[in-house]
């Protein structure tokens, strides 16, 4: 695709199946993205590691490695980019556990097209201003002894939690869908051992007058 001074940016797209590459491209390109797709994950690799995009979509079963295997090759929590896991009906829980490896959020087959574009303007438009703010989630610094740490999204989770933003609000605020949010919410309960939302506010405060 030619460029656009009035491109958002690139998305990479991960699907072997033509149609749902062919779908995306239309879709994100009437969006104001300009859209590289690729069939496989080597191939995406071989881009992605020296050139960045706006976004990644990332389908769950791609021919080779699967899609959670590139999601840990490509460091998802670290990489400069937001990585969206694209998942059937079928593939919820493998799509939460991306989510756990770095992903940002996962969408569902079928597509609804507008929803795809409002929800990668979303979490471009969040990650990015992040990044413009330098902002490190206040609960790094924090020590849970004992506790299996959290990973940064889940601190940047917490954070938005203890703050007292409901699902919706730290959904909108960190770009993630609200059920994203409670899946993060759930696992940051069971690592840090919290029994209800009370007990994790405790286990918080308790930790801030320590540190």
């Amino acid at each position: 695709m030619a460029e656009n001074a009035t491109s958002r940016g690139e998305i990479f797209v991960v699907d072997d199946d033509p149609a749902v590459r062919d779908t995306l491209s239309l879709v994100l390109a009437a969006g104001g993205y300009q859209v590289i797709c690729f069939a496989d994950g080597a191939a995406l690799l071989a881009v992605a590691r020296n050139r960045t995009p706006a976004c990644i979509l990332l389908d769950v079963h791609i021919p080779g490695k699967s899609g959670l295997d590139i999601l840990n090759e490509l460091h998802g929590e670290d990489y400069p980019a937001p990585i969206f896991m694209i998942s059937g009906q079928g593939d919820i829980a493998m799509a939460v556990r991306a989510i756990k490896n770095g992903a940002l959020d996962f969408i569902e087959k079928p597509f609804r097209s507008r929803e795809i574009v409002e929800r990668l303007n979303d979490a471009i438009g969040a990650y990015q201003r992040r990044q413009l703010g330098n902002s490190v989630p206040q609960i790094e610094s924090l020590h849970f002894p004992g506790r299996e740490p959290l990973t940064r999204r889940e601190r940047e989770v917490l954070e938005q939690f203890t703050s007292g933003a409901s699902n919706k609000e730290a959904g909108r605020t960190l770009g993630i869908s609200p059920r994203t949010i409670e899946d993060h919410r759930a696992n940051i309960m069971k690592k840090l051992g919290a029994r209800n939302a009370a007990d994790l506010i405790r286990i918080v405060m308790t930790a801030q007058r320590a540190s």
